[in-house]
């Protein structure tokens, strides 16, 4: 693998930019102030038990830049997309517990829903290639 690439030799820019990509919540998450205590998926500026999407795509983004590469494309995407998917899952929860809009509680269900499904694939797939899934709950 070239690793002199410049993308390649950031791993943390590719899973952010995956992230960027796939969920718009992800830019304006990227995009918002963060007063939030590290780690705890609260924002100090919020009452306690509502999500800070800020804190939520950062602990993620973490657990994908931390996870190890194989070198194998199938396993480290099987890998990075089940904690992507996971993330996801988890806002969707945090909107259900804390939204209002009708439009995208409906959406939160839905994604819960796609990913729960997408991961059942992704952990059959790493299963079979001998690899426990990163990022499982």
């Amino acid at each position: 693998m070239n690793t002199s690439h410049p993308v390649l030799k950031s791993i943390p820019a590719v899973a952010l930019a995956v992230s960027a990509l796939v969920s718009p919540l992800a830019v304006q998450a990227q995009q918002a102030p963060h007063a939030g205590m590290k780690g705890s998926g609260l924002d100090s500026s919020m009452p306690a038990g509502k999500m800070d999407m800020k804190s939520m795509m950062k602990e993620n983004n973490e657990k994908m830049s931390a996870m190890a590469m194989t070198g194998n494309p199938d396993v480290d995407f099987a890998q990075m997309m089940r904690i992507h998917h996971q993330g996801a899952i988890d806002m969707a929860q945090g909107e259900l517990r804390d939204g209002k809009d009708p439009q995208l509680l409906k959406m939160a269900k839905e994604i819960i829903s796609a990913q729960k499904k997408e991961i059942a694939v992704l952990d059959a797939f790493l299963a079979r290639s001998g690899k426990a899934p990163a990022g499982a709950k």
